[in-house]
């Protein structure tokens, strides 16, 4: 069972995603911090210093031993209180925007280049196919069949 775990582990795309999950979670705390330190204080300062990371609709009581913030998000959070937090909502929508217009444009550049590579290889390949050689290599290969009838 070792050995056809060792197979597995070893096999290339294994490996490829393996790789991918580690950059994708880089990827993702950049566009994180993208998100919460760049765009949305821009938003924000844009709204009139409206600041979506602490919007929400308290749903249930606060506790009696509560000593935090009314109006601090995180505070009310860490100490239990039913709440829609409706502004996170919105920093993981434009997360998710960022990081699907990123893909977007990773794929779309792949597929352009992909799409050249492809032309220039199908060019290269017709170039080869017509030089004087393979003409008259042509020929001969077509009296020698015609010559067999």
């Amino acid at each position: 069972m070792f050995k056809e775990f060792r197979a597995f582990i070893a096999r290339g795309n294994v490996l490829d995603l393996a790789v991918a999950v580690i950059i994708g979670a880089a990827f993702g705390k950049i566009i994180t911090s993208l998100t919460d330190d760049i765009i949305m204080p821009i938003i924000g300062r844009v709204s009139g210093g409206i600041d979506f990371s602490s919007m929400f609709v308290r749903l249930g009581p606060i506790p009696a031993d509560y000593k935090g913030s009314l109006t601090s998000y995180a505070d009310l959070k860490k100490a239990g209180v039913s709440m829609i937090g409706y502004g996170q909502f919105v920093t993981q929508v434009v997360y998710f925007l960022i990081v699907a217009f990123i893909i977007f444009l990773l794929v779309r550049g792949i597929t352009k280049a992909m799409a050249t590579f492809e032309k220039e290889e199908a060019a290269a390949a017709a170039a080869i196919a017509e030089t004087p050689e393979a003409v008259l290599l042509r020929e001969i290969r077509d009296e020698l069949r015609s010559g067999r009838k």
